[in-house]
């Protein structure tokens, strides 16, 4: 028999996007799954509307409901949680925005069985409205450990362009990201500190200081509607990637690597400053970035 996989989905104000997931998943030719639905502390009508759904789909789907918004990885872990309780043998992590092709949750498996010490790995990520164009195929690392970049970002999906064959990267998004049992049993649940970005970044470092590997699987493909729940460029995204940024390096990097992104982190300080004095238009990002700097240096986390 075939490894049982629990598929994790959080909702957070987007229930039509998460029907039109759901819907996308009765199409996939795996057979040993189970959905796990997980509202988030939704202020709309997303828990009657997905109450109603699943009203339809006793067997196949739970759903759990958070009165509160606990962060992409508080709420993903209450998921986890039930299925590490429920006997799973791997556990996918899929955002509510995607949209997956038949055969993704086969490749993604049959990828994961090429090597024990593959712990985790993800799909080919395109754009839902551009399906020919990547979005993410794995991500890298910079060397001060405080910033993590798409490969392949916006490159036409072709054989020609792209790698077909698994390959190992610094990290995969958890935006499709699927964990071997065993790797959530030694490295612990994600951090919930971070609330909102890297918090995923963070769990894959921790699998690879533990001997795990981390790959992409190319031959899986789903797409992905971008920033649904927040928009890149936003003062809330801006504020929780400085802020986290920082936390990333603080908790995965060495003495030198934390001196150096702290070092930085006044320079970069000094020139939000300038602009916050001097350019008006910057303002608004300017501020986003000094209240991220402020907090971390207070240990605030959580929520902005």
């Amino acid at each position: 028999m075939e490894p049982k996989v629990f598929i994790i989905i959080l909702n957070w104000n987007g229930w039509k996007d998460t029907i039109e997931c759901l819907e996308s998943l009765k199409k996939i030719d795996y057979l040993n799954y189970q959905i796990v639905l997980v509202d988030n502390g939704s202020t709309d009508e997303s828990v009657l509307r997905l109450k109603i759904f699943c009203s339809g789909h006793n067997e196949d789907l739970i759903f759990l409901e958070n009165q509160n918004n606990l962060g992409f990885a508080g709420g993903n872990n209450v998921g986890i949680k039930y299925a590490l309780e429920n006997q799973a043998d791997y556990i996918l992590l899929l955002n509510n925005d995607t949209t997956v092709k038949q055969d993704f949750l086969t490749q993604l498996i049959k990828a994961a069985k090429s090597d024990k010490k593959i712990g985790m790995l993800g799909p080919k990520i395109n754009f839902y409205d551009h399906k020919d164009r990547i979005w993410f195929l794995g991500g890298k690392i910079n060397r001060l450990l405080n910033k993590g970049t798409h490969l392949y970002y916006n490159q036409i999906d072709s054989v020609e362009n792209l790698p077909n064959e698994s390959f190992e990267v610094d990290y995969f998004t958890g935006c499709a990201l699927l964990i071997k049992r065993e790797v959530i049993e030694k490295i612990g649940l994600m951090w919930n500190g971070y609330f909102l970005y890297y918090e995923d970044a963070d769990w894959n470092l921790k699998a690879k200081k533990n001997g795990w590997k981390i790959i992409v699987a190319p031959k899986a493909k789903i797409y992905h509607k971008v920033s649904r729940s927040t928009k890149s460029g936003s003062s809330s995204y801006v504020y929780y990637h400085t802020r986290n940024g920082l936390y990333l390096a603080k908790r995965n990097g060495s003495f030198l690597i934390r001196f150096c992104v702290y070092l930085n982190s006044f320079w970069i300080l000094i020139k939000q400053i300038i602009k916050f004095i001097f350019i008006p238009e910057k303002r608004i990002w300017a501020k986003a970035v000094m209240k991220g700097m402020e907090d971390f240096y207070l240990g605030r986390t959580g929520k902005l």
